[in-house]
């Protein structure tokens, strides 16, 4: 049995007011290309398939349209959680249709998906709130999938019966999920988790959630789920949140965050991105392997001295999203920002960065004897870790005096 794990789609989501819907397109692709060279049984999809809770109806027919071609007109599973950027309500609004090729929808804390087949064979033959097992055309053994989308603190107390304290959630999972293994999971199917949570070791290093995503390390007041929580039953956790790859632990069972298929923030910056593919016999897993995504553009950042060096490393880059720190003694003029933005149609952010990290005594007396040209200066250096105004700032400045004294 071969299954795809990807995670973080995100679509909809814009870098600035940058649209990344043309990069999803084809990185989407991409994912349905592998899931077809691969031949692979099922896809799981570990949270946040939309970047916020009302998508725009391009965002939503290109989730809708991906998911039926990683379908295979119903011969294959896909299996899609929400995550914390979901609604999920509209979630599972499709699921009647859905079901019809074989996408199962999870939206709410212990959704239970009742018994249906497709003409494909896709064969749902057993289910619990929050399990379902799954007889694939191709396979000899079950898929068992303990599926847990995210929650808010209220959902956790209507769906879950959590009550809001430092250990609640982990210990309500903990006892949620080895009772359904404990019922459901044996060595005669391949058994895997997939949850859209903030997962790491006890005691370990905490990871780092992207600059921009929303935090969910106090879900319920606890601070994150252990791996130690998970069942020792599973044989792979398909994590959704984290957009890098990552394997957080070994034990019980892989751990593995796949990563989001675009870099969203440039604080992931250089960083590859990877779905991954699952091979998996009855009772074990063989192994997982990583696969590199290769379209979209790469995101960077850089830091130059010189307008020059930098608009001569754009011409370099000219396919990718930049972020530019310029660093200088004096304020950016306005002139070197037009010659920066018309060198590259993909910068995002351009960071004025001064040399001078005194800042100047702002505790002294103010001299009124000082001209207002020179007032404004020392006020403008005041409020600007020493830097100087620029030439044009001044310009401007003195024009407004101009305009008074008439």
């Amino acid at each position: 049995m071969k299954i795809l794990h990807t995670a973080d789609w995100h679509i909809g989501k814009k870098l600035d007011n940058f649209s990344r819907l043309e990069e999803q397109r084809l990185v989407l692709d991409e994912i349905c290309e592998i899931a077809e060279h691969e031949a692979v049984d099922a896809i799981v999809i570990a949270g946040d398939l939309f970047d916020n809770f009302n998508p725009s109806s391009e965002a939503t027919e290109l989730l809708y349209s991906t998911l039926h071609r990683l379908s295979a007109n119903g011969t294959r599973a896909v299996i899609a959680i929400a995550g914390n950027h979901d609604s999920p309500e509209r979630i599972q609004v499709p699921d009647a249709l859905a079901k019809v090729c074989g996408i199962l929808f999870v939206g709410f804390p212990n959704t239970e998906i009742r018994p249906f087949c497709t003409q494909g064979q896709v064969d749902i033959i057993k289910t619990a709130p929050g399990f379902l097992e799954i007889k694939l055309p191709n396979a000899a053994f079950p898929l068992r999938v303990l599926h847990t989308p995210y929650a808010n603190e209220q959902r956790l107390k209507t769906f879950l019966g959590v009550e809001e304290s430092e250990e609640a959630l982990r210990i309500h999972l903990q006892q949620h999920w080895q009772q359904l293994a404990d019922e459901h999971l044996d060595n005669n199917g391949f058994n895997l988790l997939a949850t859209h949570l903030f997962v790491m070791q006890k005691g370990g290093e905490m990871p780092e959630e992207p600059d921009d995503e929303r935090p969910i390390l106090h879900i319920g007041g606890a601070q994150a789920i252990y791996t130690e929580n998970f069942p020792k039953q599973v044989h792979y956790i398909a994590l959704g949140h984290l957009h890098r790859f990552h394997q957080v632990d070994k034990v019980p069972a892989p751990a593995v965050y796949s990563s989001s298929p675009l870099a969203y923030s440039f604080s992931e910056a250089n960083q590859n991105k990877y779905v991954i593919l699952i091979e998996a016999e009855a009772g074990k897993l063989v192994g997982y392997t990583p696969i590199e995504l290769l379209k979209g553009k790469k995101l960077r950042r850089k830091s130059f001295h010189s307008i020059d060096e930098a608009i001569e490393w754009l011409g370099e880059h000219s396919e990718d999203l930049i972020e530019l720190t310029i660093i200088s003694d004096n304020y950016l003029e306005a002139s070197d920002k037009k010659r920066l933005m018309e060198a590259h149609s993909g910068i995002i952010q351009i960071i004025p960065q001064i040399k001078k990290s005194e800042v100047a005594d702002t505790s002294s007396e103010v001299d009124l004897s000082l001209s207002m040209e020179k007032l404004f200066q020392e006020y403008f250096k005041s409020k600007n870790k020493g830097q100087e105004p620029s030439n044009g700032l001044m310009e401007v400045f003195r024009e407004v005096l101009g305009s008074e004294a008439e």
